[in-house]
């Protein structure tokens, strides 16, 4: 497989990258910069919305919009609008201030289920305690708003990794500061998890010994397998089911973020990163971080589902 470097500006940190069928368009996020991103590549068309906060995760929503997880709450973006249109960004539900400190916490990795939930995790900074937690959202016509937010999970320093299988029967979350992704039991006729437990463990780091990085954002593709960009370790992993090895993609920045499916035939797979850390120089290839990659294979991703509006 021959990995590209997408003819992109580089995001400080690059996250939730979904392909869109209808649009067929790219779209992620860059964190840092307060930004949401399109690239159309038939037509090399390039859009980005501004955000009051910092977008930890985007999906695609039903009726032409953004379902958009910022530091606070849950959002609807109209791309048909420009960011400096105030009509633009409309607030679905705020996370409860009780459970959910913006001066420290904020939204971070997240998608959708097939049953049309928004599901997000957060991240807490600094990492003191494990207060950052799992969140759904889903459109409820028994709320004054139309929309409802649920606690899911907790015990968590940074949330990341969320995907589902392809029996709608397991749900994955990493806890990237803890090097383990963990699983649960998924039903999504109801929405609920159980019996969460560790998935698989990742060595952290040792000075002068080789680091294989620690667990960032990832997708499942048709067969079950976990495709996970490994922050620090210059690398993209596919997992098996049963959490064995099955492939490693190196990239040339340090620090990859998260990977989609996309392409109208879902084989192309394409990888956010960020600029922190050092750029790893491979051959014919010298990239900064945050840059974004594409690698064309044998693999299939899943559909993205949208969420379910009111």
């Amino acid at each position: 497989m021959t990995l590209q470097v997408l003819p992109l500006p580089p995001s400080e940190l690059g996250e939730s990258p979904f392909w869109h069928p209808m649009e067929k368009s790219l779209y992620w996020c860059d964190i840092q910069a307060q930004a949401v991103h399109a690239w159309h590549p038939e037509s090399d068309t390039h859009r980005q919305w501004r955000m009051p906060s910092e977008p930890g995760c985007c999906a695609p929503a039903t009726r032409g919009r953004l379902v958009i997880g910022l530091r606070n709450g849950f959002y609807l973006l109209d791309t048909t609008k420009d960011s400096a249109d105030p009509a633009a960004l409309t607030c679905l539900a705020l996370l409860p201030a009780d459970r959910h400190d913006t001066a420290v916490l904020r939204l971070n990795d997240g998608r959708c289920d097939t049953a049309g939930r928004f599901w997000a995790g957060s991240v807490i900074t600094p990492r003191t305690a494990p207060n950052a937690a799992l969140w759904c959202l889903q459109a409820d016509p028994a709320s004054a708003t139309g929309y409802s937010v649920r606690h899911m999970a907790g015990d968590n320093f940074t949330a990341n990794g969320l995907a589902f299988s392809p029996d709608n029967r397991t749900m994955y979350w990493s806890n990237t500061p803890e090097h383990r992704i963990d699983r649960f039991d998924f039903d999504v006729a109801t929405g609920e998890i159980t019996d969460r437990r560790p998935w698989v463990h990742f060595d952290r780091k040792v000075e002068g010994q080789p680091y294989g990085g620690r667990p960032d954002g990832a997708a499942v593709d048709v067969e079950g397998n976990y495709w996970v960009a490994m922050y620090e370790g210059a690398c993209v992993l596919q997992l098996s089911p049963a959490g064995e090895v099955l492939q490693r993609i190196a990239v040339p920045v340090q620090c990859p973020t998260m990977v989609c499916f996309g392409g109208e035939d879902l084989q192309t797979l394409y990888i956010t990163s960020a600029k922190a850390g050092r750029s790893v120089k491979a051959p014919k290839i010298n990239v900064t971080g945050g840059a974004l990659f594409s690698v064309r294979g044998s693999m299939t991703g899943q559909p993205i589902n949208f969420f379910r509006c009111a």
